[in-house]
């Protein structure tokens, strides 16, 4: 992996992160495709519609259908018909927000499937092996979410395994014959601790990684304690590596946090609110099930090239909604994905042009 910055503009920054399976700007919005598929999509649309790399999930892949399953039958760039790169994340905030039953110690976390409630149990070995089947082109190190709220010494015992659990990523990984074209990046906890924060990060600067993400973000603080933290980190973590700034999706954060210098963002949220009717345009969120939208022959978003707002109605959109069609699930798929993948071809655009501060400024003023 090669991650080249190009230009910047203040503290953001437009760069180009190269992968074994292809190239992709930043800032990047990597859709999710937890299951091996961006739901509602196929891949030559991801693709058509600018997708550079898309995440799948560890956690997910390994209870169904299962590692070894998806590495007999290719990979998964070619199980799934993607051949562009694939972030994978290791599992671990999944193991804490969906499983009803754990137990986490030094040595890894024994959870209950949230598919059929069997018990298996992790460690960051089994993380790396998993993502060596899987053969994403970029690992996540296996972490303790500590969740919100939790005390400074909860958040101060996750901080200090996540900091063991990174070193013994970092070992198996190096002792794997992957060939050398896989990245590993670690990841920063420490809750809405500033100085956990910092040790955090100074623990996965010493062990060392292709790039940095920070985790524990968007699981029930404040925003503004959010914002807090996308400020502290940003001008800390290694100028000439990735930053990835994990499960934030709101636009006006991902406005923040590219100002504080990050790279790189996923989100369910333009897939997920595009199946309960929500969609995002240049004027705003619309919900398209409301009444006002019965005769409406307008395209949803008149400044949009999308496929759907190209063809088809407000009016059609909200009756294919209502009578709870396929076909509304597509299509506002595929609106809201292009949205988001079109919003950051504009922001990347915006840096390299040197008025990030005036693209901020007209977007932060949208009501999302």
């Amino acid at each position: 992996m090669n991650f080249t910055i190009i230009k910047e503009d203040g503290a953001a920054r437009a760069g180009l992160l190269e992968t074994a399976n292809g190239t992709i700007r930043t800032p990047a919005f990597m859709p999710v495709g937890t299951n091996a598929t961006v739901k509602a999509l196929c891949p030559g649309e991801l693709k058509g519609i600018g997708a550079e790399v898309i995440l799948s999930n560890t956690y997910h892949l390994y209870l169904r259908p299962g590692h070894t399953t998806i590495r007999s039958l290719g990979g998964l760039h070619r199980f799934m018909g993607w051949q562009g790169p694939i972030l994978t994340d290791s599992g671990g905030f999944q193991v804490y927000s969906l499983s009803p039953l754990r137990r986490v110690s030094d040595e890894g976390v024994e959870f209950q499937s949230h598919i059929d409630g069997s018990m298996h149990f992790m460690t960051p070995e089994t993380a790396i092996e998993i993502q060596i089947a899987l053969g994403s082109d970029i690992f996540m190190a296996f972490d303790e979410c500590p969740p919100w709220p939790a005390t400074r010494e909860e958040v101060q015992r996750a901080v200090k395994r996540t900091a063991d659990w990174a070193v013994r990523c970092k070992i198996k990984k190096d002792g794997e014959a992957s060939g050398g074209k896989n990245a590993l990046f670690g990841i920063v906890q420490g809750g809405a601790f500033e100085d956990l924060r910092r040790e955090s990060l100074e623990g996965l600067l010493e062990t060392g990684f292709d790039g940095y993400a920070v985790g524990g973000v968007s699981v029930g603080e404040p925003k503004e304690q959010m914002h807090e933290t996308i400020n502290l980190m940003g001008p800390i973590l290694p100028a000439g590596r990735p930053r990835y700034l994990m499960g934030i999706g709101d636009l006006k954060d991902c406005l923040e946090a590219v100002r504080a210098g990050f790279d790189m963002f996923d989100c369910v949220m333009p897939t997920r609110n595009a199946r309960n009717g929500t969609l995002f345009t240049s004027a705003g969120r619309v919900s398209i099930k409301k009444t006002g939208y019965k005769e409406d022959q307008n395209p949803l978003d008149p400044d949009c090239s999308c496929y759907t707002c190209r063809n088809f109605s407000r009016g059609y959109l909200r009756h294919l909604f209502l009578s709870r069609e396929i076909l509304s699930m597509r299509l506002n798929t595929i609106h809201n994905v292009h949205f988001y993948l079109e919003f950051f071809r504009m922001m990347r655009e915006s840096i390299m042009e040197g008025r990030f501060p005036e693209f901020k400024r007209r977007w932060d003023a949208v009501q999302w």
